[in-house]
């Protein structure tokens, strides 16, 4: 169980544990105007609780796995925006919905190049051959409103090859880039895209999460404050 300020994770039945990269990604998002949300690949609903916290959306988290589903529901009914969060069992590559959204977030699957786990429900959750790059910004361009905006984080390479995908269909408006320990190479880049025709010109920033004596940077603080608990 992974005890935030606002809320509480179980995520004992997911393949895919809490780990760094989903708090990235759900601090970093832009959600503060947004009316509807949909959270991709919602594992155990930690992105979609930490939306929530930080807007007034109504937020639809879906995955293929039951067991991730029973683990959000289960986590949003504790927490206190069990009114605002729905989950559903689907597989983005098909699924439909009455509306659009205004920004849909994802944890995508990023081992292209590597050997599916052995562990099935974990290869399933990680592998690009379930969901790859190219169905994640077909379906974002089908689902997302005229101003709408997808974010994902990936690795470095993955990230370079997610942008690809996306040419032509998608513009890059925000980019942060993540390294674990302050003068390393980024490990991590999370990226917002926007539903739009208009030439715009990314916002790129670049960060770490420790230091190199092992502390957590001013950065990496500013960014996640609002849910962790202690450093």
């Amino acid at each position: 169980m992974f005890n935030f300020k606002c809320f509480g994770v179980d995520d004992s039945l997911c393949a895919m544990k809490v780990g760094t990269d989903g708090v990235l990604l759900g601090a970093w998002a832009d959600v503060e105007d947004c009316h509807a949300v949909l959270d991709v690949g919602c594992g155990s609903g930690l992105i979609a609780l930490m939306v929530a916290q930080r807007s007034h959306a109504d937020i639809l988290a879906i995955d293929i796995d039951e067991g991730a589903l029973r683990q959000t529901e289960h986590n949003v009914a504790a927490s206190p925006w069990a009114g605002r969060i729905r989950s559903q069992l689907a597989d983005f590559r098909s699924f439909d919905a009455p509306q659009k959204f205004d920004h849909i977030i994802s944890n995508p699957p990023f081992f292209v190049d590597s050997l599916p786990s052995p562990d099935a429900v974990r290869s399933l959750a990680r592998h690009t051959a379930t969901l790859s790059f190219d169905d994640i910004v077909s379906s974002a361009c089908r689902l997302l409103q005229s101003e709408g905006r997808l974010s994902v984080i990936l690795p470095r390479q993955g990230a370079a090859q997610f942008r690809y995908s996306a040419f032509g269909r998608l513009w890059l408006t925000r980019q942060m880039e993540i390294s674990t320990i302050e003068g390393k190479e980024p490990k991590r880049v999370v990226m917002e895209f926007r539903l739009t025709a208009k030439p715009i010109m990314p916002r790129c920033t670049t960060i770490a999460i420790h230091r190199k004596g092992g502390a957590v940077t001013d950065e990496y603080r500013q960014l996640t404050e609002e849910y962790y608990l202690k450093f």
